[in-house]
């Protein structure tokens, strides 16, 4: 008989989130390994509650009122290596990998460096990064390999094919599947080269992003504008410092929003959808949100 998930009641979501903001869930587990994730899951479906899985909190806003159902904050990080191959369960974070993978001269993973996500979250959007030295985007597809999804409680071995990645996008982002682990094919290089590249980007993140984003925003909140950026037709609207309640458009990069004051999941939206509408009246484009939404507004 398999062992029941260690279920919490009405547990508070603002802390587990890059953002700060959110009401409570009615459930909440940590699963410490693939299986208690998976074990997670089918909890929630036998019970039929609505179920959300999380990872590092980031691209993501919950609402004020909570969630009601399950939220599974993701803390299954068991990792190991076999030659070039990484095999990381879906809760490891990008930055654990980066070190371990640096330690043993193996290349791939260092675009990502400075990047809040988790491995899971990395499949969800196709993780990507205009990466050093020569400004070109990486996305985490590249060095994918195959992956263990769980497809109606079952679990299934696939290759990235199956993940169908576009540029913030999987095919994640249209079914329930839920990722238990991924396999890196990494190459072989140099700690020192790895390292400087892993610095390099991560100097090039600290220049152009916000001070302190991780501790106080969602990441960018807009989807990518072709040719123009999200974030310039932000600015050009004149709307860095735009505050309403505690959230503010940044005056760094003008595609965040900082928690700045107790900011609610309300204030966010609001000036999202602000933004939203003046950058619509004097562009002519529409912002479309890079976030998810989740939970009661």
């Amino acid at each position: 008989m398999e062992e029941t998930p260690k279920i919490q009641r009405d547990v508070h979501l603002a802390r587990f989130t890059t953002f700060g903001i959110g009401g409570a869930a009615d459930y909440f587990t940590a699963p410490q390994s693939a299986d208690e994730l998976a074990r997670a899951v089918a909890w929630a479906d036998d019970e039929e509650y609505d179920w959300f899985v999380l990872g590092s909190g980031a691209n993501v806003l919950f609402g004020d009122g909570g969630f009601r159902g399950l939220v599974i904050k993701n803390e299954a990080k068991r990792f190991e290596f076999k030659d070039r191959l990484l095999k990381a369960e879906s809760g490891a974070t990008i930055a654990e990998l980066i070190d371990a993978a640096t330690e043993r001269g193996l290349s791939g993973l260092e675009h990502y460096k400075g990047i809040p996500s988790t491995v899971g979250g990395a499949m969800w959007q196709n993780l990507h990064f205009l990466s050093y030295p020569h400004e070109k985007t990486r996305f985490i597809e590249e060095v994918v390999d195959g992956a263990t999804i769980l497809v109606d409680g079952e679990p299934k071995q696939v290759t990235k094919d199956y993940f169908k990645f576009g540029y913030d996008t999987s095919v994640l982002h249209r079914n329930d599947d839920v990722v238990l682990d991924v396999t890196f094919a990494l190459e072989e290089s140099t700690p020192e080269d790895i390292e400087e590249i892993s610095e390099g980007n991560l100097a090039w993140r600290k220049r152009v992003h916000p001070p302190n984003a991780v501790q106080m925003s969602a990441g960018s909140i807009f989807q990518k504008v072709k040719d123009v950026g999200a974030g310039r037709l932000i600015d050009q609207c004149g709307l860095k410092g735009y505050r309403v309640g505690g959230a503010e458009v940044s005056d760094h990069h003008a595609n965040y929003i900082l928690n700045v004051e107790n900011a609610t999941a309300e204030d966010v939206r609001k000036l999202i959808e602000h933004i939203q509408r003046t950058v619509k009246e004097k562009t002519g484009y529409e912002l479309q949100p890079e976030i998810s939404f989740v939970g009661e507004f």
